[in-house]
């Protein structure tokens, strides 16, 4: 794919994995839009499961159509329709705080005993209006749009499924979003998918192995290194759920290293693979521990004032990471143990 073909074009290519979580993905909102006004680089290829699926998909569909500006201001009006598409009652605020409100922390429990086929039968999902209205997806098919890897999972051997440009649809974005416990599977071609968290978050592989582009940029939504093991009952659940959450990364991450490691011994790398894996550079920008503070259950917090503090502290953690390692893209590895 030529890049200067893309409408704003202007500078070295870099790749982007994007981490799903829920409503903390309008911290990633906030990353790609602190990249966005830069305008330092050129975004060659996306990946991204669950809420990484979809900034990858808007950021990709604005710079098709007319550069960051356009890819701006459609992530403005996705993460600005996504809160004004979910009922008030949602959520609960006292004072900056806030939580889940009392209808959405019934309709969790009401998950851990029944089934989305028995407390949701019609599979009323607000996030498939939305993204009809907003997603257009003949200019994604475009040769010309970034390269784009949507992670979905199968729901019958866990195996990841990528949705690339040619292949995407409507269907794929609601399986790569699927939570199996609040929507039906979600059926293409006959197959169940669920939330490509599971198997790929985000998809790794694909932007070292498939694209020409060197540089990866990994938007992090749990940093990778956790701190010391919890003791207390709740540090210990929430850190399963973090492992579970990070799980796919470290282990492409550890393949990664591995095959790295065993690369360093040829003298000259032979063949395609082999030499894009020997010159492949990762830089990571991550949350900190901003949303390590907060409950899990807040990735359920469906709210513009949320999606608009995490989208703040987005920019102001691109912005630093700019500023420290920004230098490296183009010529070394800034991920810790890369």
């Amino acid at each position: 794919m030529r890049l200067d073909r893309l409408p704003g074009s202007r500078g070295a290519a870099l790749n982007l994995g994007l981490q799903g979580g829920g409503a903390h993905g309008a911290f990633t909102w906030g990353v790609l839009d602190a990249l966005l006004e830069h305008g330092r680089w050129d975004v060659h290829a996306l990946s991204g499961s669950s809420a990484g699926a979809l900034n990858a998909v808007m950021l990709a569909q604005g710079l098709r159509q007319g550069g960051p500006d356009a890819a701006r201001e459609l992530l403005q009006r996705f993460w600005t329709g996504l809160a004004a598409c979910m009922p008030a009652t949602w959520v609960s605020q006292t004072g900056e705080d806030l939580g889940l409100g009392a209808p959405l922390r019934m309709a969790l429990q009401w998950a851990q005993w029944l089934s989305p086929y028995q407390f949701n039968p019609l599979d009323l999902n607000p996030l498939r209006d939305l993204l009809a209205d907003l997603v257009d997806f003949e200019c994604l098919r475009d040769p010309r749009a970034p390269r784009l890897y949507i992670g979905a999972t199968h729901a019958g051997s866990g195996r990841l499924k990528l949705f690339r440009n040619a292949e995407l649809s409507l269907q794929a974005l609601l399986a790569s979003t699927c939570l199996p416990n609040v929507h039906h599977a979600v059926e293409i071609d006959g197959q169940p998918y669920w939330d490509g968290g599971f198997s790929a978050n985000p998809p790794l592989m694909p932007l070292v192995f498939e694209q020409g582009c060197a540089d990866t940029v990994l938007v992090l939504l749990s940093p990778l290194d956790l701190g010391p093991a919890p003791r207390s009952a709740e540090g210990i659940r929430s850190r399963m759920l973090e492992l579970a959450f990070n799980g796919p990364l470290v282990r492409e991450l550890q393949l990664l290293r591995e095959a790295r490691r065993q690369l360093a011994g040829s003298v000259w790398p032979c063949g395609r693979l082999p030499r894009r894996l020997a010159r492949a550079r990762l830089h990571c920008i991550d949350a900190g521990e901003a949303l390590q503070e907060l409950d899990g259950h807040s990735r359920m917090v469906i709210h513009l004032g949320f999606f608009q503090r995490l989208r703040d502290h987005g920019r102001e953690q691109a912005q630093r990471w700019m500023r420290e390692h920004g230098p490296a893209l183009g010529h070394r590895s800034s991920m810790p143990d890369d």
